[in-house]
């Protein structure tokens, strides 16, 4: 979305999901005509992308298009931010984002992993019905006061609300930034309490931990199947592709926006 607002991204990637057509020369022919989803890195406004293996994983038979679509990427997102964040059983959090499609599914994930407590931070309050619902037991804005302090704190924002993030955090309490916002943090803020950020980013981990991806992949799956998470989203025919994305430029949206393309193949 950052790119598509800057005016450099023709053909954005993005989440996908759909039946696979075709394969390449060392992909296994048993992939073809399976369900999938994933990321593509170009183009995924489109009837047929190109995905490269391990960036896809095969969904399950229950498992409905838009479903899908909001747990594949948005909630491997969640799920790795979440467990980050140590044994959160017992313990406090505040969510930032928290109506947001990776967000919504973060408060979820907590609230079945045995969090305490959870508080989600939404720039506009309106959003604040659908936080409850997904779980929050409150809801704050960022221009309130931030005057709970916290065991964990998930932060999908960045920006000028990683140092409040980090005032916020309880003795001992750890700061999980998964956001591209950017964002700075004083060190000298960290040391009194013994406070810690963690930085966390699905691709390095893709890379050189794959098991511990499909480990997350398989507890989502299992999570759905149990009703623990409920991926909450708004579906938009191609032809409304400009109206989907001004809901998420003008932060309208709650959950995941999927646009289907066909629904034939799916």
């Amino acid at each position: 979305m950052r790119m598509l607002r800057a005016g450099n991204a023709s053909e954005p990637g993005g989440e996908m999901v759909g039946r696979v057509a075709d394969v390449g020369p060392e992909v296994p022919a048993a992939w073809l005509g399976k369900r999938v989803g994933g990321v593509v890195l170009e183009g995924v406004y489109a009837d047929y992308v190109l995905a490269a293996p391990a960036l896809v994983t095969e969904l399950p038979a229950d498992v409905g298009a838009a479903a899908g679509l909001a747990v594949v990427r948005g909630g491997l997102v969640a799920m790795g931010a979440v467990r980050s964040g140590g044994d959160i059983a017992g313990k406090s959090l505040l969510i930032t984002a928290a109506a947001s499609g990776t967000g919504h599914l973060a408060v979820q994930i907590a609230r079945a992993l045995g969090a305490k407590r959870i508080v989600g931070a939404v720039g506009a309050i309106d959003k604040a019905g659908f936080v409850r619902e997904c779980g929050a037991d409150a809801v704050v804005a960022y221009d309130d006061p931030w005057d709970e302090r916290f065991d964990v704190i998930v932060d999908g924002v960045g920006g000028s609300l990683v140092p409040r993030a980090v005032r916020a955090l309880a003795p001992r309490g750890r700061l999980v930034a998964y956001s591209a916002g950017g964002g700075s943090v004083e060190v000298g803020s960290l040391l009194a309490d013994l406070k810690t950020v963690t930085g966390f980013s699905i691709g390095l981990l893709a890379r050189t931990q794959p098991e511990l991806i499909e480990s997350c992949r398989s507890q989502l799956w299992k999570l759905l199947a149990d009703g623990a998470i409920r991926p909450q989203y708004t579906e938009y025919a191609v032809h409304r592709l400009d109206e989907a994305i001004a809901s998420i430029q003008e932060r309208r949206n709650t959950g995941r926006v999927a646009l289907r393309m066909d629904t034939s193949a799916l």
